[in-house]
């Protein structure tokens, strides 16, 4: 009897075991086992974790740089590029004319108005040209003033100072979404729009090496052309690239029917004066892109509006001759291709991520954001059954639970508090071994302890 009683009791709490495993996997929709979401690999390193560790610039593009800022002899080259590099995180876009016209018709309207709220005999013209010039003063006070940036080899050697090592990092760290996501994707061709030093060629051969044929950097200002040489040369004229097949250009190649099978575009959208320019470059890049384009700005509110603006001219644009039919599809960071929740709350905060990196000479941490758009057909790259979602904030690690902030395949933000009861030990592993830039599988069910963000 008392055997009876003791073999109830294990089969009772076996019972308890698995309804309470259950009910951990029963969040997801779908639950997935380890096999299908983690194709075999350690948590720590699962399918969406796309984080680079801290960065080094490659120790020829290192030692060269380092040669050509020693033989510069800049005046106050510390204080000059952390002066540049406020400046550019702090830059936003020109104001458009139309913006600007229709500022100025409401200004003279209500100064108009005040001036008719007062009796007495008014001297029109008088009248006129004074409200034309509170105008103009008005205006001029409260535009942002945007020029173009114009290198000579003093200020490319302050940018190379100030932007190469960060630049390299996030441009490095979007390419290594493509590498990590689609391992088959060996690119021989490469476009660099806006090539500056050339960190986009130093990045791309990081990740795919000579499998490179022809790299075409394109920049207008021939003394960065000029730098971006030295800098594959290790800063010695007669020596031989450490990168070979690399060509500078100062205009794009006219052909529309010369593709790419990678075009980057690093901080370069950003410097066109006008949003029918970046609308056009945008265009231009794409009909050179045969399989991915990669956009990179800086990690700021205009940063990322500048992206949303050329995700939406690359998905809603209809071209009036196009020679490659197949659409464009959004590869990274966006986990849907709705409009972003990041633009539809107030206050509006960037879309951005982090990469850690080494630079000259301290260390830092570059903040950016990218958009990479690829010609694959919507679902043909991933044929799995789980959806991903973006983590795009800091992973907060607490005892038996982790946070997570993510924009989710819905397109819709998140907070969603991971345990291993409610999500599965696999997902809560992952997510313990997630951050800022990585994917996450999505649990589909939101329950109480999920919520839609609102900040």
């Amino acid at each position: 009897m008392a055997s009876r009683s003791y073999g109830a009791c294990v089969l009772c709490r076996k019972a308890a075991v698995v309804k309470m495993l259950c009910r951990g996997t029963s969040a997801a929709a779908n639950p997935q086992s380890q096999v299908d979401f983690l194709k075999g690999e350690q948590h720590k390193k699962h399918p969406g974790v796309t984080n680079l560790k801290t960065l080094r610039l490659p120790e020829e593009l290192q030692t060269a740089a380092r040669s050509i800022i020693h033989r510069a002899q800049v005046p106050r080259l510390t204080d000059r590029s952390q002066s540049l590099t406020n400046y550019l995180w702090s830059r936003k876009r020109a104001v458009e004319d139309l913006t600007l016209r229709r500022k100025a018709v409401s200004l003279e309207r209500e100064l108009w108005e005040k001036a008719m709220e007062k009796k007495g005999d008014v001297d029109e013209q008088a009248l006129e040209d004074r409200i034309r010039r509170k105008v103009l003063s008005e205006l001029k006070r409260t535009t942002y003033h945007w020029t173009p940036m114009k290198f000579d080899e003093e200020l490319g050697v302050v940018y190379m100072a100030a932007r190469l090592a960060g630049g390299y990092a996030a441009v490095r760290r979007a390419m290594n979404e493509i590498k990590k996501r689609d391992p088959s994707f060996a690119p021989q061709s490469l476009l660099d729009f806006g090539s500056g030093l050339g960190t986009v060629v130093w990045a791309s051969h990081s990740c795919w090496g000579d499998t490179l044929k022809e790299m075409v950097c394109v920049d207008s200002s021939g003394p960065m052309n000029i730098l971006a040489e030295r800098l594959l040369k290790g800063d010695d004229e007669i020596a031989e690239p450490h990168i070979k097949h690399v060509y500078f250009r100062q205009f794009l190649p006219v052909s529309p029917k010369v593709q790419f099978d990678l075009a980057v575009a690093a901080f370069t959208l950003s410097e066109l004066p006008n949003g029918t320019e970046r609308e056009e470059a945008v265009l231009t890049l794409w009909r050179k892109t045969s399989s991915y384009l990669v956009l990179v700005e800086n990690g700021t509110k205009e940063g990322h509006q500048i992206l949303m603006e050329a995700r939406d001219t690359l998905l809603k644009k209809q071209e009036k001759t196009v020679h490659d039919t197949r659409p464009a599809s959004v590869f990274a960071p966006c986990a849907h291709e709705l409009v972003c929740p990041k633009l539809a709350h107030e206050p509006i905060t960037p879309c951005n991520f982090q990469q850690l990196y080494q630079p000259l000479p301290l260390p830092g941490t570059e903040k950016f954001s990218y958009l990479i758009v690829t010609r694959t057909e919507p679902g043909k790259a991933e044929t799995e059954d789980v959806s991903w979602a973006r983590l795009i904030a800091p992973v907060l690690r607490r005892t038996r639970h982790v946070h997570c902030r993510m924009c989710c395949p819905d397109g819709q933000l998140q907070h969603l508090v991971v345990t291993a009861r409610k999500h599965s030990r696999d997902v809560y592993r992952c997510a313990r071994s997630s951050d800022w830039g990585d994917q996450l599988p999505i649990v589909q069910k939101v329950d109480d302890d999920s919520q839609s963000d609102s900040k």
